[in-house]
């Protein structure tokens, strides 16, 4: 295998554009102090410029923009939040559809706005395949989660089940079961998108400053090393990285997300595949892998990750070989015809995973302060919606946004629990659901067994809600 790039496949595929922006040097005054240079903090300066110009806009950013999740993630856009379900179901029936036709849109307003800005990220809007496969297991579960979402108000249009044969007209996988097919998530080139709205920013008058860790805050004044900002609001957008910016990391858990990719595949390869509209796939399940076929034909494929004592963020994501060996196994298991691809690249990052796994979007007027994150992999959308929501709260604007149950007050966050409570509790869960996989993945299982580890799963599954 190649030597990994130092952030992703998707920064080392810009080349040499990645030099740093100048850093902060002395002392400035703003209006909006951002920090962080990644999706929430240029969505949030992107919005908050469409609708006042005038703004003074200010982003700090530790490292380049794109250097954290933004720049690392599996290019999915979805048309979701984690835990909506969940989140939705107090709301009146009105009230409820109008909150699933602005999380559906949110594909297509990451569409309008590189269209608008001439970003181009390779924004393919092909929909979803959320697949059974590899034990018939999945299957029954998969039409559970389906039945699911009919309770919940959503129609055919939304989500819609394919047998084996519909299935295989948009991807072949060695033991298919069937999917559910959702158009609702659009897959893009995430690091051309993120370092492309870097750009769009600062063409409309927003200063970003790389390379500018910030150090510690007060409310108005965020400090660096090299000078401070004094503004009237602050957002720390900092979601994975939370723990560098107290108390911020009592809401957010770092977790590290690990992904491959292959050498570009041949057509015949593809033929044998599929994917032929941008589709995204995920294999259902509880440690779910998921995929795109890039413009270049490679297939990127991502699997499982981990969380460290103390929510310690993980530096090094040069991929270890036995990390990429499990995701390359993952992968040959539901694509046999790749069992002689070439693996190019290996990467990860940091992403933050809220307590009960609700996302969140908070404003403090009085403390100047106004925050989002706990995206839980859902970012590339989810940090979209949370950059409107944020403006729209900061410049006191009663919108469809602004009335979301994700939405929260200040101190109503849920903290997560002390060491060494959530490195057990991690661990517990996961090595459950690992246990699930072996068992259901290995056809002799008894089947007292498989219907203990699915039950000992669930029940665990049930404690991080």
């Amino acid at each position: 295998m190649a030597a990994s790039p130092p952030i992703s496949l998707w920064m080392e595929q810009l080349g040499d554009s990645l030099s740093p922006r100048p850093a902060l040097a002395g002392d400035i005054e703003a209006d909006v102090a951002i920090v962080g240079a990644g999706y929430t903090g240029l969505w949030t300066a992107y919005y908050l410029k469409q609708q006042l110009p005038a703004l003074r806009v200010v982003v700090l950013e530790a490292e380049i923009a794109g250097f954290g999740a933004s720049g690392r993630n599996g290019g999915w856009v979805i048309g979701e939040v984690l835990g909506e379900d969940r989140l939705l179901a107090g709301l009146n029936p009105e009230a409820r559809a109008h909150s699933r036709a602005l999380l559906h849109d949110i594909p297509d307003e990451v569409g309008r706005v590189i269209a608008r800005e001439g970003i181009d990220c390779h924004y393919r809007k092909g929909g979803v395949l959320y697949c059974a496969a590899r034990y018939p297991e999945q299957e029954a579960r998969l039409r559970q989660q389906l039945a699911d979402w009919r309770a919940h108000g959503h129609g055919e249009d939304d989500y819609r089940w394919l047998d084996v044969a519909q299935l295989n007209q948009q991807l072949r996988l060695a033991t298919p079961y069937g999917a559910v097919y959702s158009p609702h998530v659009a897959t893009i080139q995430p690091a051309r998108l993120v370092r492309g709205l870097a750009d769009c920013v600062e063409r409309l008058g927003v200063q970003i400053y790389e390379q500018s860790r910030v150090t510690h805050w007060q409310p108005g004044v965020l400090h660096t090393a090299q000078g401070r900002v004094q503004a009237r609001w602050l957002v720390p957008a900092v979601e994975g990285y939370a723990a560098t910016l107290p108390p911020f990391g009592q809401y957010q858990l770092p977790v590290q997300s690990l992904i491959i990719a292959t050498e570009p595949l041949s057509d015949a390869l593809w033929e044998e595949i599929g994917l032929r509209h941008g589709e995204a796939f995920s294999e259902n399940s509880r440690q779910v892998s998921y995929g795109q076929r890039t413009r270049d034909n490679r297939l990127v494929f991502g699997a499982r990750g981990g969380y460290r004592f103390g929510g310690k963020l993980r530096q090094d994501f040069t991929l270890t070989t036995d990390e990429i060996a499990l995701r390359r196994q993952l992968m040959v298991e539901l694509f046999p015809m790749l069992d002689k691809a070439g693996i190019s690249h290996g990467w990860g990052g940091n992403l933050g995973v809220a307590r009960r796994f609700q996302p969140h979007m908070v404003c403090d007027a009085s403390q100047g302060l106004a925050w989002a994150g706990g995206y839980g992999g859902e970012g590339v959308g989810a940090s979209n919606l949370a950059g409107r929501t944020l403006a729209d709260l900061m410049l006191g604007r009663d919108s469809l946004l602004t009335r979301q149950p994700w939405v929260r007050q200040p101190g109503s966050l849920s903290r997560w629990e002390p060491e060494p409570l959530r490195w057990l509790g991690y661990n517990a869960i996961i090595n459950s659901f690992v246990r699930e996989d072996r068992t259901l993945n290995n056809p002799s299982s008894a089947p007292w067994r498989r219907h203990l580890a699915m039950r000992v799963a669930s029940c665990m599954e049930g404690l991080m809600q």
